[in-house]
C-alpha cells in the first residue's frame, strides 16, 4: 500500500508500444494524456518516450523532452520510464543509454527476466532512481528473490501477461505467493494485458495492492468497450477501487 495515504496506488501506462488512436508518441501527446490520465485519478504516470522517427527510445534527449513536458503538465506526480529490453536488447547499450540520462525520472521498471537486469538496477540504484521490479512471470518472481535485490526497489510490478482473465488472476496468485514466502514486504502494483487487466485489477484491490491501467495494458474498458483514451481508463480504475474499498 502506498506510503502515507490510505488508498492503494493508481498508477497509468500512457502508451508502450500499443497500437490505438489516442496512443501519444510526442512530448506534447504524452504530455496530454498524462495531464487526462491524472485528472481522472492516477498518482503515478508510467511511460515510454519516442524518438523523432517514432520509434520507442531510451536515448537522453529524447528521454529529457517528454519528461519535461509531462512534469510540466503534471507537477508533483512521480513519473517512471519503461527501460524494458524490446526498446534496447543488448544489455550493455542499455546500461550506456541510462547511464547518458540527463534528465532523471522519478522510477524505472526493470523487468526481472531480462538480460543484464542485475546490473542496469544497480545503475538506477546509483543514479537515485527508485526500481519498479518488473515480474512478468513466476519465473521472474523466483528470480527476483533469489537475486536479493528488493531491498533497493520501491515496488514489485505483478504483471502477468496471461490472455485469459482466469488465468492471468491465478498467475497474478501464484507470483504474490512467491513473494510472502520470501518474506518480501515490498508494494505491489498488480495489472495483466487486455481484458484480462481488469480481472487481475480486481482481485488485487481487496487485498491492498496498488493496480495499473492505461492504454499501455489495454485498450478496452472492464464491459470490452475500446476506450477513447487514458482518461477513460484510470476512471474505470478509480471506480473499481472506490467499489473495493467499500
Amino acid at each position: 500500500m502506498d506510503a502515507g495515504n490510505a488508498v492503494p496506488l493508481l498508477q497509468a501506462a500512457l502508451n508502450g508500444d500499443r497500437e490505438h488512436p489516442a496512443a501519444p508518441r510526442t512530448p506534447a501527446d504524452i504530455a496530454a494524456e498524462a495531464r487526462a490520465a491524472v485528472a481522472a485519478g492516477a498518482r503515478s504516470l508510467h511511460l515510454h518516450p519516442y524518438d523523432e522517427d517514432g520509434e520507442q527510445t531510451l536515448a537522453a534527449g529524447p528521454c529529457a523532452a517528454t519528461l519535461a513536458a509531462v512534469r510540466a503538465a503534471c507537477p508533483g506526480i512521480p513519473i517512471s520510464l519503461s527501460t524494458s529490453a524490446e526498446i534496447e536488447p543488448d544489455p550493455r547499450r542499455r546500461i550506456e543509454l541510462v547511464r547518458s540520462w540527463t534528465m532523471l525520472p522519478d522510477l524505472a521498471t526493470a523487468n526481472q527476466g531480462e538480460a543484464g537486469i542485475i546490473e542496469l538496477c544497480e545503475v538506477l540504484d546509483q543514479r537515485g532512481i527508485g526500481i519498479e521490479a518488473g515480474l512478468l512471470s513466476l519465473d521472474d518472481a523466483r528470480r527476483f528473490v533469489a537475486a536479493g535485490i528488493a531491498a533497493r526497489c520501491v515496488r514489485a510490478m505483478v504483471e502477468p501477461l496471461d490472455a485469459d482473465p482466469e488465468a492471468a488472476v491465478a498467475h497474478a496468485v501464484a507470483m504474490e505467493q512467491v513473494l510472502i514466502d520470501a518474506g518480501v514486504g515490498l508494494e505491489q502494483v498488480h495489472h495483466g494485458d487486455g481484458i484480462a487487466s481488469w480481472a487481475v485489477n480486481r482481485r488485487a484491490v481487496p487485498r491492498g495492492h496498488g493496480i495499473r491501467t492505461g492504454l499501455e495494458d489495454t485498450p478496452v474498458l472492464p464491459d470490452g468497450r475500446t476506450a477513447k483514451g487514458n482518461g477513460d481508463l484510470v476512471a474505470a480504475a478509480a471506480s473499481l477501487l472506490r467499489d473495493g474499498l467499500t
